[in-house]
C-alpha cells in the first residue's frame, strides 16, 4: 500500500513496530516476497519512509490507514488486539492535529467494530469528535498475494464505510488519485461496509467449492468434464467465470478464515449458517479427496511428488496450502512424499519438517515419484516433460489438478490424470424426434 501510494505520487510513512521491516523499507528493499515490490520501493524511495514512531508520523499525515493484522480467535471472528492499540496510537497524535485528518481502518474486522469499538476510543483518546474534528471510514482492499500491486491499482470496487458525507468524499477522491482504472465506489456506513467484506470474500468460496463439488460429480460420469460445463456457466451474466474451476481447495490468509468467520457472525445473529458451513465442508474434504486419488495410483513402495506448496503462485505463502495439507496426509498415512516449489520451500519446512522429503527441482521432484501432482499451477509447472517422470516402479501417474499440461505429450509415458473429468464415454446413440 505504502509503495503503490507513493508510486502515484503521495509522500507515505510507513510505520510497524518491527524495526527490521522499517529498517528493510528505509534501505529501499521488499520485506517479504510479493512480485515488483521491491522494484516499487526502489523506484519512489524519496516518496516512502518507515518508523516505528506511530504517532509521529500520523502527526504529519493528511490520512492515516490502519493495516494490522486482525487474527482469528478461537470462536472464527476476528480480533480487533492490534486494532485497538493502533488506534491508541493514533488518538493520541489526532490531540495534537488541527484541520479534519482522516484516519481509515483498512484491517477486515466484524461487523460492528469500526463504529462499534473504534469511533468510541479515537474520541476518547484525542478528545476530539469524529465528524467535526476529524473523519473516519472503514475502507479494506480486495486484493490477492501475487498480485498486490496490480489489484491496488485496477480494482473493481473502492468500498467505503464512513462515518458522515465529508469523510466518504475525502477517501473517494483519494481513491480516484491512486487507482489506474475508473472502480465503482460504493459508499455505505460502518456495518454495512463491514459485512460487505466478509460477503465478498465467503461468496467468491462458494463459488469455488461449488466448481468442486461439481468437479467430484463429473468423474462418476462418462464424459464428463468440469472445464466444459464451468465455462458454459461462466458465459451466464448472473453467474460469471472467476473462481469457477473445479481443482483444488482454497487456501491462503483470508478465504478460509473469512468463511468461518462468517458462519460465527451468523450464529452470533441467531441465523443457520448452511450454506457457508457446507461450503466449509466441501472445502476441508479435498485435500482428503485427493490424497486417497493418489494413493489408489501408487504402487508398492512408490513415493508421492508434489509440485506446489504455495496457496497459488507468485507469493511464498502456505497458509491452508493444499499442497501441505495433501502432504501432511500422505505422510501421516506412511506414503514416502516428496516435494517442490520455487519459492516457498524455506516456509513449508518450518511447517512440515522431517515428514517429507524436499527436492531441489521440480525435475528432481518428478524424478523420484511414482506418483507426481501438481497441486499449484505455477508457470515454471508448465515445462514438465514427459522424460522428466520416474519409471523405477513402472508406469508413474500424473495428477495434473489445474489441467495445465498437454495431457497428450504424457499419454505414451505415464498415466495422466485430472481432477473432473469423467471416464470415456460410449458411443451415443441420438434420436431426434420433432413435430
Amino acid at each position: 500500500m505504502g509503495a503503490v501510494f507513493a508510486d502515484r505520487g503521495c509522500a507515505v510513512a510507513g510505520v510497524d513496530l518491527d524495526s527490521a521491516v522499517v529498517e528493510a523499507i528505509n534501505e529501499g528493499r521488499a520485506p517479504f516476497e510479493e512480485p515488483g515490490l521491491d522494484e516499487l520501493i526502489r523506484k519512489n524511495y524519496h516518496r516512502l519512509s518507515a518508523t516505528t514512531d506511530c504517532e509521529a508520523a500520523v502527526e504529519d499525515a493528511e490520512i492515516t490507514f490502519v493495516v494490522v493484522p486482525t487474527p482469528s480467535e478461537d470462536n472464527g471472528v476476528f480480533s480487533l488486539l492490534h486494532v485497538l492499540a493502533a488506534a491508541e496510537s493514533v488518538g493520541k497524535a489526532l490531540r495534537r492535529k488541527s484541520g479534519f485528518p482522516l484516519v481509515v481502518l483498512s484491517s477486515t474486522v466484524m461487523p460492528g467494530s469500526t463504529g462499534g469499538c473504534v469511533l468510541p476510543l479515537l474520541e476518547q483518546v484525542s478528545g476530539k469528535k469524529c465528524g467535526r474534528d476529524f473523519g473516519l471510514c472503514y475502507s479494506p482492499e480486495f486484493i490477492a498475494l501475487g498480485s498486490v500491486i496490480r489489484d491496488m491499482l485496477n480494482p473493481d470496487l473502492v468500498l467505503i464505510g464512513e462515518s458522515d458525507p465529508r469523510s466518504g468524499q475525502l477517501l473517494a477522491d483519494f481513491y480516484q488519485r491512486i487507482c489506474a482504472n475508473k472502480p465503482a465506489v460504493a459508499r455505505m456506513n460502518f456495518v454495512n461496509a463491514e459485512l460487505t467484506k466478509l460477503s465478498v470474500n465467503t461468496f467468491v468460496t462458494t463459488k469455488i467449492s461449488y466448481a468442486n463439488m461439481l468437479a467430484e460429480i463429473c468423474e462418476k460420469l462418462p464424459g464428463a468434464d468440469v472445464d466444459v460445463i464451468t465455462a458454459a456457466l461462466g458465459l451466464d451474466s448472473r453467474i460469471g467465470g472467476k473462481y469457477l474451476k473445479g481443482a483444488v481447495g482454497y487456501g491462503g490468509p483470508c478465504f478460509p478464515r473469512d468463511n468461518v468467520a462468517f458462519i460465527s457472525l451468523a450464529r452470533r445473529c441467531g441465523v443457520e449458517p448452511v450454506l457457508a458451513e457446507a461450503t466449509d465442508a466441501v472445502n476441508r474434504r479435498q485435500a482428503t479427496r485427493l490424497a486417497g486419488l493418489v494413493r489408489s495410483l501408487l504402487p508398492a513402495g512408490g513415493a508421492a511428488g508434489i509440485l506446489g506448496l504455495s496457496y497459488k503462485p507468485s507469493t511464498n505463502v502456505i497458509e491452508h496450502s493444499p499442497g501441505i495439507l495433501l502432504a501432511k496426509q500422505l505422510a501421516g498415512a506412511g506414503v514416502p512424499v516428496v516435494v517442490y516449489d520455487p519459492i516457498a520451500m524455506d516456509n513449508a519446512r518450518a511447517e512440515i519438517g522431517e515428514k517429507v522429503d524436499f527436492a531441489c527441482s521440480m525435475q528432481e521432484c518428478a524424478s523420484r515419484a511414482s506418483v507426481l501432482v501438481i497441486t499449484t499451477p505455477w508457470e515454471e509447472f508448465r515445462r514438465l516433460a514427459p522424460e522428466d517422470l520416474s519409471s523405477s516402479l513402472g508406469r508413474p501417474a500424473v495428477i495434473d489438478c489445474w489441467r495445465i499440461l498437454p495431457g497428450e505429450s504424457f499419454e505414451a509415458t505415464a498415466d495422466y490424470v485430472t481432477v473432473g473429468l469423467g471416464p470415456p464415454a460410449a458411443d451415443e446413440a441420438v434420436a431426434l424426434a420433432g413435430g
